[in-house]
């Protein structure tokens, strides 16, 4: 790594160059008002940031598209059902947002009178709001003077001013960075244009660095070391766990029916209706016990799904519904050609798949 001296001195005219390329290039999308116009609904910015925390803005677009024609604002979604949110947020992952997004808006209704806090401050003090959720939201729709910092903008200021200490131990020096190049006169807008930067010229591989607006007050650039900025300490490798989900079936009325369960309401997958397994955890394999002695066939092939902190190998056994339906773990029998309703999680919606294929379409 070429030893470089970070500036210490930050020049207002990074906020003045990335503000002036902003208005031409921001992304238009459904949650943003267009650069320098009023802020957008607050209820939207709110949405759409838990939305996007750990998920891609194109993953986000149907899903913030059907919340928000679903629940148009703070007062609806506080009075929706649990089931009915968890099944629209199913596919999204990272379920324990959706769970806080309930307790948020219910938050807001019962204590701000539908209305969020104006400041990051007291934005921090609700349920699933972070620090970075807290100041993106007060930046973006009130104005505030915050430092936003996603992995977008540590990646941009990483080599704007060559900061060489890897990730995590360089997230203050980053943090510090952004507050003093955060503009008091249009914040949001500048927090944006900081995050449509690194989404787009300032990439984490081949940066166009030729096209960025702030080239000439880049240190990495300066150095010949853009593509190696932010340095990160190499990852652990990821726990492998194997579990067993059992799908159980009958003859109904007008379709055959699958046995759905509901997860307990915290922890993993937390209050989504899936199949039933074996009781896999991230510390440990399921026990590959059936929920009930039967003529189980266990199917070829598994599905492999990784979490935060592990991955997960699932394999699927198959049998008709036992005669004594007491024997059955808690749930509900569910139509298979309403599946897709039922809001399972991605896990199990790929392990329904595998079960249809080799079970309907062989």
């Amino acid at each position: 790594m070429v030893a470089v001296q970070p500036r210490t001195q930050y020049s207002g005219d990074i906020a003045k160059l990335l503000l002036a390329h902003y208005d031409r290039h921001a992304r238009a999308l459904p949650w943003r008002s267009p650069p320098g116009t009023p802020p957008p609904d607050p209820y939207r910015v709110w949405l759409s940031e838990v939305m996007l925390q750990q998920t891609t803005v194109a993953a986000v677009f149907g899903y913030f598209e059907k919340f928000t024609k679903l629940w148009p604002d703070f007062a609806a979604l506080a009075a929706a059902d649990d089931a009915d949110v968890m099944a629209a947020w199913a596919g999204l992952g990272y379920y324990s947002r959706a769970r806080n997004l309930l307790k948020c808006a219910r938050a807001v209704v019962a204590e701000h009178g539908g209305q969020l806090p104006k400041t990051s401050v007291e934005l921090g003090k609700l349920p699933g709001i972070g620090p970075y959720t807290a100041a993106a939201i007060g930046a973006i729709a009130f104005g505030e003077r915050a430092a936003v910092v996603d992995a977008n903008v540590e990646r941009v200021v990483a080599r704007l001013f060559a900061i060489q200490t890897p990730l995590p131990a360089a997230k203050p020096e980053i943090r510090a960075a952004v507050e003093a190049i955060t503009p008091s006169d249009r914040p949001g807008d500048f927090a944006q244009a900081m995050m449509d930067l690194g989404a787009s010229l300032c990439s984490v591989r081949d940066p166009q660095c030729l096209l960025c607006p702030l080239q000439s007050h880049c240190a990495a650039r300066a150095a010949g070391i853009a593509e190696q900025l932010p340095q990160k300490l190499a990852k652990k490798a990821k726990l492998q766990r194997l579990g067993m989900a059992w799908w159980i079936e009958r003859e109904g009325t007008d379709d055959r029916e699958i046995w759905l369960v509901r997860r307990p309401p915290h922890g993993m997958l937390g209050g989504m209706r899936a199949l039933p397994d074996d009781g896999w955890k991230a510390r440990e394999d399921g026990d590959s016990k059936p929920p009930f002695p039967a003529d189980w066939r266990y199917l070829e092939g598994e599905v492999a799904h990784v979490f935060t902190h592990f991955s997960l190998s699932l394999r699927i056994a198959v049998t008709a519904a036992p005669v004594d339906e007491s024997c059955l773990p808690d749930g509900e029998w569910w139509p298979l050609k309403r599946l897709d309703s039922a809001g399972l999680p991605t896990l199990f919606s790929k392990a329904a798949k595998l079960a249809i294929r080799a079970m309907y379409q062989d």
